[in-house]
Parts: C-alpha cells; structure tokens; sequence
C-alpha cells in the first residue's frame, strides 16, 4: 500500500484546491480500495434542489486519484487520461459517497470504477464512473 487515507486525503488537498472547497474526505482506504465523501452544503447545490453535476464529477475524479495514490503512493503526476460518468438518480440531500477501486493496472496507466451513493442509501446508486489515469514514467 502506497499511503494512508490521512496521507491520501492531504496530499490531495494540497495539490487541489478545489477539494478543499467541496471539504473532500477520504473515510477508508484499503487493499480494496477507497471510500470518499463529500459532506451535503448548500453551496454544492443547484436550482432544483439537488447536488450538482460537477460536485459528483468531482468526487468521482477525486476518488480515483484516491485509490490511485493509495495503491503507487506519491504520484502526483498522475492525470486523468479518461473519465466517463452515468448520472443514475437524484442524489438525496445528505453527504455523496464514491467507492473506488482499481480495475487494471499496468505500468503507464490504472483502469479505475467508482460507484457514487447517498450516505444511508448503499443499495441505489447516485452515478456510476469509470476513467483512466495516466501514470509518469
């Protein structure tokens, strides 16, 4: 294992500021992969009542950069090279959650899936991500 989910969970918000500004925590992160949260506010919201687009996205990314660092430790040079996302349902108004786990890794690049719920509604996802990153040589 490469880092901590405490080291994990720094590292990003340092290098990213925006995952600051969503208050991005990393809860677990294990031989399985990652769990992250982005607590509910009302600054994430949109007109409609329900968590925005890009606020999911983000998580999304976040998480997989997460499992990524977790695994290889401080590759901070790692991009997103591909990230896809299937908004599924409405996210309820409680904290988003995103499990992420590596599919495929080889030495250039990590296939990664994340599954995104509300907090207490495990069984009914909010959005399905899969994306690649690239890893330095």
């Amino acid at each position: 294992m490469g880092l901590t989910a405490l080291e994990v969970q720094t590292l990003i918000r340092s290098g990213l500021p925006m995952a600051e500004d969503i208050d991005l925590r990393i809860d677990r992160l294990d031989e399985e992969g990652v769990l992250a949260r982005v607590p509910f506010h009302a600054k994430l919201v949109r007109p409609g009542g329900t968590l925005s687009g890009p606020t999911i996205m983000a998580l999304g990314d976040a998480a997989m950069y997460a499992v990524v660092l977790g695994r290889l430790g401080r590759v901070e040079m790692a991009v997103t090279s591909n990230l896809n996302i299937n908004f599924l349902v409405r996210p309820k108004p409680v904290d988003l959650l995103a499990a992420a786990r590596i599919l495929r890794l080889s030495r250039r690049q990590a296939v990664c899936e994340v599954s995104l719920y509300s907090a207490g509604n495990e069984d009914e996802l909010v959005a399905h991500v899969t994306g690649t990153y690239a890893l330095p040589l």
